[in-house]
C-alpha cells in the first residue's frame, strides 16, 4: 500500500473492507480510484484497483452470452447474523458437517465444486455456513478469494482420525496466503486486546489493502471415532497454530450448540428489536449487528429512508429507563427493544 495516501483514501479503503455487497464493493473501488494520489508509487495499486473495477463490473452484468464458465461469478450474498467459510483439505468430513448443521445437500456429492449456503441456527438468529472446494497442496480454486471477500470467518476443518492432519493445517493456512488470505487466531469478541493489537499491527504494516484475514476456528471433526478429549488435547499440544479448537462430529452433532455459542461470542453479536409506537416489540426476528455499533446502523438495517431522516430512538433495555430517549450514535446492547423516530 502506498504511503502519504489521503484521508477520503483511507476512508474509502475501509468502507470497501467492510462492504458485502458486489455493488457496494464496485462504488467504493471507485471512490478509491478517484482519491489515490496519482503517482509512481501507486502505480501498481492504480492498476489492481482498475482491474478489479472491471471484474466487479462483468460480473454484476451477468455471464455474456454463450461464454464458458471457469468458475462462480458471484460471491454468495451475506445472510443471518454473519458469513462463515468451511474450509478444509479432502477427506476431512467438511460437506458432511455442513449437511447435518444446515439441512443442506453438500455431501450429496463427492466434491463440493462451487460455494454451498447453508444456515446454522441459533436461538433467534442464524449464521450462514459456505461451504467451499476442499484445499490440497496441489490445487486451490483461482476464484476462492472472491468467493472469500463477503466472510466475517473461517471454520477450518480437519479430521482428528487422520494422522496427516498436523500438516494440512499449516498447508491450508500457507495456500490460502498465497492469495492474499490470511487464517488469524484473533477473535473480535475472544481476547479483545490481542484483537486491538492485531489491528494495530495491521495498520502499522499498510499491507495491500486487498488481503483477507478471517478469524478462524480448528475443527476437529470426526470426534466421535476416537477417544475424545484427550485427542484434541494432544492436537492443541501438536498444532503450532494458535487457533481455538472445538471437536464436532457430523454423525452426532457433537459441539453444534457450542458452535453456536463461540460464534455469537467471538464475532461480537448484538440482537436489536425494534416495535412501532404503542405496539408490543417483534421478537421473531432481530437485525444483527457487532459490538460497538449504534442506533443509526439498525436505522440503515431497517431502511434508508429511515436512516436518513432518524432523529432519535427510545430504547427499552441496555441498563437505561424504559422507553428513555437516545441519539442516533447512541452504542446498542445485546437485547435492546428501540423504537424509531424520523422527522
Amino acid at each position: 500500500m502506498p504511503t502519504n495516501v489521503t484521508a477520503d483514501y483511507k476512508k474509502a479503503e475501509q468502507a470497501f473492507r467492510a462492504a458485502r455487497e458486489p455493488g457496494e464493493r464496485l462504488g467504493c473501488l471507485k471512490e478509491m480510484l478517484r482519491c489515490i494520489p496519482k503517482h509512481k508509487g501507486t502505480e501498481h495499486l492504480q492498476a489492481d484497483i482498475k482491474s478489479r473495477i472491471k471484474a466487479l463490473t462483468e460480473e454484476l452484468a451477468g455471464p455474456k452470452k454463450g461464454a464458458a464458465r471457469t468458475g462462480p461469478t458471484q460471491t454468495v450474498r451475506a445472510e443471518g447474523a454473519a458469513q462463515i467459510a468451511l474450509l478444509g483439505p479432502p477427506g476431512s468430513g467438511k460437506s458432511s458437517l455442513h449437511a447435518a448443521l444446515t439441512g443442506s445437500h453438500a455431501s450429496a456429492t463427492p466434491y463440493t465444486k462451487e460455494p454451498l449456503p447453508g444456515m446454522l441456527p441459533k436461538d433467534d438468529i442464524h449464521f450462514q455456513l459456505i461451504d467451499l472446494p476442499p484445499i490440497s497442496a496441489d490445487h486451490t480454486e483461482n476464484w476462492m478469494a472472491n468467493a472469500l471477500q463477503p466472510a466475517d470467518a473461517a471454520l477450518l476443518v480437519i479430521d482428528i482420525n487422520d494422522p496427516g492432519c498436523l500438516e494440512q493445517v499449516p498447508m491450508v493456512r500457507d495456500q490460502l496466503a498465497d492469495k492474499k488470505i490470511y487464517l488469524i487466531a484473533q477473535w473480535p469478541g475472544l481476547n479483545e486486546s490481542q484483537a486491538a493489537d492485531h489491528a494495530a499491527e495491521s495498520d502499522d504494516e499498510l499491507r495491500d489493502p486487498f488481503h483477507i484475514e478471517l478469524p478462524t476456528l480448528v475443527i476437529a471433526n470426526k470426534i466421535d471415532l476416537c477417544s475424545g478429549s484427550e485427542d484434541v488435547s494432544v492436537l492443541k499440544e501438536l498444532l503450532d497454530v494458535d487457533f481455538p479448537i472445538l471437536a464436532m462430529s457430523a454423525q452426532t452433532l457433537q459441539g453444534a450448540e457450542e458452535l453456536g455459542d463461540f460464534l455469537f461470542r467471538g464475532l461480537d453479536v448484538v440482537r436489536v428489536y425494534t416495535k412501532s409506537p404503542g405496539k408490543s416489540a417483534e421478537k421473531e426476528k432481530p437485525f444483527t449487528l457487532r459490538k460497538g455499533q449504534t442506533v443509526a446502523d439498525v436505522a440503515r438495517l431497517v431502511h434508508k429512508d429511515v436512516a436518513s431522516t432518524l432523529r432519535y430512538a427510545r430504547l427499552w433495555g441496555g441498563g437505561r429507563f424504559a422507553g428513555q430517549q437516545v441519539g442516533p450514535q447512541h452504542q446498542v446492547c445485546d437485547g435492546d427493544v428501540l423504537e424509531l423516530h424520523s422527522a
